[in-house]
């Protein structure tokens, strides 16, 4: 799949669920209305539909929701698309909060899946709190340690929040390189209505970076894991940091990335609202030459970026989808 820039479709991000246990307040509304559960593909189309997409080219599976360990039976989807592995797909993993790790992370090593992303913003119980609204810390931290003796590589993802973890990512990067873990700082996306104004939340990678070098040495690596992360090595603790900047420094140039949601709804990019509707053609007949095509057109308006920002007056997000509906 090559969309009109010359760039590689490789990657596929699928939600499965809008759901979560949490309510962070950089997400989700605290009130959320969820879709209706007959608007959700089921586990067996959303197979299919990954099987048509891994028949085109995608080498790299991401699961994501909200959190994708709540969707019932989920297990029964990653056992099936495990099925895939050592051939024409070459990683399986998901994107999860940890509150179900300790649940499933065994089963999920066996599925093969060797290495997944924990979003964790901060390691002190009472922000995780009033940024979750609905976290418990410790199972988060006991589920990281169920996977990681299970024998899954974790990668933290954090979200840079102004004025709420800004004082503790160095102790972060300690923590998560301590324990053999990368770790990953995300601006603020300007995504959904949420009550909190993103302006006061966003904290600019480039000025986190600047706190590092007080502390740090960073140097530069050449480093890929797939995605869009630029990472460097911390020389004082021999550990990786990446570096997600869809704001400050956007990387759009090398997106290999499409997201599916869980009804199905194909975006070619995260921040724009051009989508493609794969739940019509999916049901309509059994034959995946008809999803194809409609993959194909659809990778045809992929575009060259996003149009992400952040207003100081707080007055809209660049899109009216809430990160959760669109997959992580």
């Amino acid at each position: 799949m090559i969309d009109p820039f010359g760039r590689a479709v490789s990657y596929l991000r699928v939600s499965v669920t809008d759901r979560c246990d949490f309510r962070c307040v950089y997400c989700m509304s605290e009130d959320m209305n969820f879709l209706p559960k007959q608007d959700l593909l089921t586990l067996e189309e959303l197979d299919r539909l990954c099987g048509v997409f891994i028949d085109k080219g995608v080498k790299k599976l991401r699961i994501t929701g909200g959190e994708p360990l709540v969707r019932r039976d989920i297990m029964r989807l990653f056992r099936s698309l495990s099925t895939r592995l050592g051939g024409p797909l070459e990683e399986l993993t998901l994107t999860t909060n940890g509150s179900q790790l300790a649940k499933f992370a065994p089963e999920l090593a066996d599925c093969g899946i060797k290495r997944i992303n924990v979003s964790l913003d901060t390691l002190d119980p009472v922000k995780f709190k009033a940024i979750t609204r609905w976290g418990d810390l410790d199972k988060v931290l006991g589920g990281i340690s169920v996977a990681q003796k299970a024998g899954i590589a974790i990668k933290i993802n954090a979200v840079a929040l102004k004025g709420v973890n800004d004082g503790e990512v160095e102790e972060m990067i300690r923590w998560a390189h301590g324990n053999g873990m990368d770790m990953t700082f995300i601006e603020v996306m300007p995504m959904g209505d949420i009550e909190p104004d993103r302006f006061d939340q966003y904290w600019p990678l480039s000025q986190l970076r600047g706190q590092l070098l007080s502390t740090f040495t960073l140097d530069e690596i050449d480093y890929q894991t797939g995605g869009p992360a630029r990472y460097v090595r911390v020389k004082e603790t021999g550990g990786r940091v990446g570096f997600i900047t869809p704001l400050t420094h956007n990387f759009c140039e090398s997106c290999n990335r499409v997201r599916i949601t869980c009804t199905g709804t194909l975006y070619m990019c995260l921040g724009q609202d051009d989508a493609a509707d794969l739940r019509g053609p999916l049901r309509a007949s059994q034959d995946n030459k008809v999803i194809s095509e409609a993959i194909d057109r659809a990778i045809l308006r992929k575009p060259k970026g996003h149009d992400f920002m952040i207003e100081r007056d707080g007055s809209r997000p660049a899109v009216a989808r809430h990160m959760s509906v669109t997959g992580g």
